[in-house]
């Protein structure tokens, strides 16, 4: 896996975190965000590193009601 995929995964698995912490369904964040549900299983699958526009990563961060730099920390606290 490239540098840049790994980054993708670990994009996609903090979206998954905040989104889970929020309460929220795959099917509910894609409504927020108007993507499908599978564009979104996309995006959070670890196995399936998938690119997101930035626009689509701040309407993400928005409606996870998190700062979009959250969605970009790839450290452990």
């Amino acid at each position: 896996m490239s540098k840049r995929e790994q980054e993708y995964k670990m994009i996609g698995l903090n979206i998954a975190y905040y989104r889970k912490l929020k309460g929220l369904s795959q099917l509910k964040l894609a409504e927020a965000v108007s993507l499908s549900r599978t564009h979104i299983s996309n995006i959070e699958a670890p196995n399936m590193p998938t690119a997101i526009s930035l626009d689509t990563l701040m309407d993400i961060a928005d409606a996870l009601d998190v700062p979009a730099r959250k969605l970009l920390d790839f450290h452990e606290e």
